[in-house]
């Protein structure tokens, strides 16, 4: 049995392809105008959760200051060259740290923050997503706004029996090579809403013969977001905006009273 790395881990191909994935995957469709929606022109923005930088780079090119925030350094270190590829103008507005969700000090406000793509699922549903919500109210203005993308528990819990010789992707590389997923594991837990998963990835020749293979444990927590945002010093601002049925982004607004601070 192939060891089972961390997802977005160093020599992860979780991380290696993430570019390729996200470009791939259709329940993103239409987030970036989203989170754009939410901010002023020229605004700040926060990003906890930035990956390779596809939002960070994107929303600068709209005129956006970003401050891009990842814990893994495999995928930071693609957002730096992604980075390194705009023109200096756009380049100039973005900044980008190594840093945990949860804790980070950045020591300055922003208009604006944002956790995309599930990226606070990714952490359990407890402490972690308490001191999330804190650190971002730590991050934001009065009145200003926090837009959290997270997974629908309904899907979450009604996911199917596997059968790990399925293909669950099959993506071309620029060299002729494939990418191409398959989920070996998948248990949810009900009361802690934990969906625990292994995908392995592998890259195969065009002939199909096996050149490499990873697997990789993804585990997603869900709960009612509103508890913690609450004790954070945030109210919901509108109805969670559905993305294409798969999940939500729940938009937070943080009350004029400074938060608590993280415990």
């Amino acid at each position: 049995m192939a060891k089972t790395r961390s997802y977005y881990g160093d020599g992860a191909l979780s991380a290696a392809y993430y570019d390729l994935i996200t470009a791939a995957d259709l329940r993103l469709r239409g987030d970036e105008e989203i989170y754009a929606g939410l901010a002023e022109p020229g605004a700040t923005i926060l990003e906890l959760g930035a990956g390779t930088g596809r939002l960070t780079c994107n929303l600068a090119r709209r005129g956006f200051t970003i401050t891009g925030v990842d814990i893994a350094a495999a995928m930071l270190a693609q957002a730096k060259r992604h980075v390194e590829d705009l023109e200096p103008e756009v380049a100039a507005r973005i900044s980008l740290r190594l840093g945990d969700l949860t804790s980070v000090d950045l020591k300055q406000t922003f208009d604006l923050a944002i956790c995309p793509y599930h990226t606070l699922a990714h952490v359990p549903a407890g402490a972690a997503w308490r001191n999330g919500f804190r650190n971002a109210a730590r991050h934001l203005e009065g009145g200003g706004l926090f837009a959290v993308h997270l997974p629908r528990l309904e899907l979450m819990r009604s996911l199917g029996p596997i059968d790990p010789r399925a293909m669950v992707k099959d993506l071309p590389l620029q060299d002729g090579r494939r990418l191409r997923l398959y989920v070996r594991e998948r248990q949810f837990r009900d009361g802690i809403n934990r969906l625990d998963q292994v995908l392995d990835y592998t890259v195969a020749d065009d002939s199909g013969a096996e050149l490499q293979r990873s697997s990789e444990r993804l585990i997603l927590y869900m709960q009612d977001p509103v508890i913690f945002a609450t004790e954070a010093g945030f109210v919901l601002d509108r109805p969670p905006i559905d993305l294409h049925g798969d999940g939500d982004i729940w938009v937070f607004r943080k009350a004029d009273a400074p938060a608590a601070s993280a415990g």
